[in-house]
């Protein structure tokens, strides 16, 4: 026979399998060579993120954590439960299938639960408690780095590195125990609230990223969703004119008739009694040009004939006239036939350079070279 105590006892055992199994999804999912937008990390990771989701519930419904105790009330084994809500905040954060506004949020409220469910068991430090105060104090505007003097800045930075390096050494070192320590109790206990302050660390700087982006997210513009293929019909059922199902004189042919088309923009008034436009309309400068534009040829045709163009460019320049002695400068004179003196002079020139000639045949001047 099950009783009550049976299963209240065997309810705890489930969640430490549980979060165990989560655990090593997540481990799976950080160690995964696969691209953190790829569709089979996001299906690991929506996996991940169920079982982190039940982990929470189930804590909840067996209230294993109370605003009535302290931290030395917590068991030691159930320590490691008070993490839930940050692994689930990082895994939150690497969502993106989900609307991006939508998974950072939701990555906030899992921080800010973690960090509420620390502040109540006094489990935060002083400095980290005054980071978490100054959270509360202003959500949406947070920042680690509060000042704007980049000196008090870079020290800020710095002085969070060291801290995490430290954060990390310590719990590298807790975890290198011997197995039979581990076993302890109190060795155990140390090594669960080495991890709880190194995630605290980890969790402030993550809600200053989300509130960073989401802050980036806020100015970009807003897009509205895809219409759907019915709608997307009837946005360009309205647009053209064309009836819709639910009017009189609906067709399934989209291209409305083309007595429609020639009567598109004819119908009904171009402007209004105030002079606004009523539809969209082109100004054209005349019917004809639009008729020789469309029943025109397919090629240019010449806008002047072969005369004018050579007319045109001697206009510019760019031809030059004639040849010869006519361009060189005057026309050739005509001989006179009846002037003895110059006929006698040519003949006497031509006849000197026949005499030349002949005293000097070609070749004659050159005796130096030859052998």
């Amino acid at each position: 026979m099950i009783t009550m105590n049976t299963i209240d006892a065997e309810q705890p055992s489930n969640l430490r399998k549980l979060f165990e199994t989560a655990n090593n999804q997540r481990h799976e999912l950080e160690q995964s060579a696969a691209q953190s937008n790829s569709s089979t990390y996001q299906d690991n990771l929506r996996t991940a993120i169920g079982a982190f989701q039940q982990c929470q519930q189930l804590t909840e419904r067996l209230a294993i954590f109370s605003p009535n105790e302290t931290e030395d009330d917590i068991a030691s084994g159930d320590l490691q439960f008070l993490l839930i809500n940050h692994y689930l905040g990082e895994l939150l954060r690497q969502d993106s299938i989900t609307d991006r506004k939508t998974a950072l949020q939701q990555a906030q409220t899992a921080y800010e639960r973690y960090l509420k469910l620390l502040d109540t068991y006094d489990l935060l430090s002083k400095a980290d408690s005054k980071v978490y105060q100054r959270y509360l104090s202003n959500r949406n505007d947070f920042s680690l780095l509060s000042t704007s003097d980049p000196t008090a800045r870079r020290n800020t930075k710095i002085t969070r590195y060291k801290q995490e390096q430290e954060l990390k050494l310590k719990l590298r070192s807790l975890a290198q125990v011997p197995l039979a320590l581990q076993n302890d109790d109190a060795a155990s206990r140390e090594i669960y609230l080495a991890e709880i302050q190194l995630c605290t660390h980890n969790t402030f700087h993550a809600l200053d990223i989300i509130n960073q982006e989401l802050q980036i997210l806020a100015l970009m513009p807003k897009t509205s969703p895809a219409p759907q293929p019915e709608e997307r019909e009837i946005d360009y059922r309205h647009r053209n004119g064309i009836p819709n199902k639910d009017s009189s004189g609906y067709s399934d042919r989209l291209d409305p008739p083309l007595s429609q088309l020639l009567n598109k923009g004819k119908a009904g008034p171009m402007l209004s009694k105030d002079g606004k436009p009523l539809k969209p309309f082109t100004l054209l400068d005349s019917r004809q040009r639009l008729q020789n534009g469309v029943f025109g040829p397919d090629h240019s045709l010449p806008t002047m004939t072969i005369d004018e163009y050579l007319a045109e460019e001697k206009r510019r320049g760019g031809m030059i006239d004639g040849g010869g002695q006519t361009s060189s400068g005057g026309a050739t004179q005509e001989e006179d036939e009846d002037d003895m003196e110059k006929a006698d002079a040519e003949t006497m020139k031509k006849r000197e350079w026949d005499e030349y000639v002949e005293a000097n045949p070609k070749g004659s001047g050159n005796t130096l070279n030859r052998g």
